[in-house]
């Protein structure tokens, strides 16, 4: 029987330790063949391709070449915004530091901050081991997770069944302005796996009471449509209110706040949630 309920940290500081020296060594071999996650992945959802997002869980010895997360991409997860944005006609520009009329604008200063808003580790402010044992914010459940098996075993973990789906956004390359055409209620039961923003590879699995996640249908200001991952807050308490003041001119604990979910990020959630969402 699948165990179900909230995550419980088995991250260990030597665990993390011998990743950073590089004396971790993970169970994949390589990529050209295929490696041990692949096939446990293919034993659970056969004949389902394995995300791209989850892709660099496959690299040998789990480190890339500087770090996975540009600037561009950092804007795809730092656009702040209402739950009534969420409409068809509605604009945004990503990375934009000034209101423009109708236009969602993304707060100036990339920070760290309780908010989670951005869910990265900024690898100048904080160490991996201090991202992975720093507090959570109110209400959450997190795990940092260096392998595609352990992803896949804590998050059927949480949900107690196999039946679950990872989604994600696919954001254009080079394309920051965007009006939504669609928007699809997902679930109130998500959880998100973020890339941290290490060389190492470490994801972050994570969930958030009182959360609800949607697939926004986005078409870029050259014609290419794109579909990005949502989330909004509904409980900001735990938000950073220089943060939220600037972004938004509210304060923690007043009214849902959202944003996209970058490229580098997905939400496993139950099948039957996106039985007709085309991704």
């Amino acid at each position: 029987m699948l165990p179900s309920g909230g995550y419980t940290t088995q991250w260990t500081r030597d665990s993390i330790k011998g990743l950073q020296e590089g004396s971790l060594q993970l169970a994949f071999v390589g990529i050209t063949a295929t490696s041990p996650g692949e096939d446990y992945w293919q034993s659970i959802w056969p004949n389902t391709p394995l995300p791209k997002t989850f892709s660099d869980l496959l690299i040998p010895n789990g480190k890339t070449n500087g770090l996975p997360i540009k600037i561009e991409e950092l804007n795809q997860y730092s656009t702040l915004f209402f739950e009534h944005d969420l409409h068809p006609g509605k604009k945004f520009v990503l990375g934009n530091s000034h209101p423009v009329g109708n236009i969602i604008r993304r707060f100036r200063k990339s920070r760290q901050g309780v908010t989670d808003s951005i869910w990265l580790a900024n690898k100048d402010e904080q160490s991996l081991e201090d991202f992975c044992y720093s507090p959570t914010a109110i209400a959450e459940h997190k795990h940092c997770v260096s392998s595609l098996n352990s992803m896949i075993d804590e998050v059927i973990s949480h949900f107690g069944t196999t039946k679950i789906k990872a989604i994600s956004s696919n954001f254009a390359q080079n394309q920051d302005q965007y009006v939504a055409e669609e928007v699809k209620r997902i679930s109130e039961n998500a959880v998100m796996c973020h890339r941290l923003n290490f060389e190492n590879v470490v994801f972050n699995c994570h969930q958030v009471s009182k959360t609800t996640a949607y697939m926004v249908s986005l078409v870029a200001s050259d014609g290419t449509k794109t579909n990005a991952l949502t989330v909004c807050h509904h409980d900001t308490r735990g938000m950073n209110p220089e943060l939220l003041y600037e972004a938004l001119q509210v304060t923690p604990g007043t009214v849902p706040v959202c944003h996209f979910i970058g490229n580098k990020a997905a939400a496993w959630v139950p099948n039957h949630t996106v039985d007709n969402l085309r991704c």
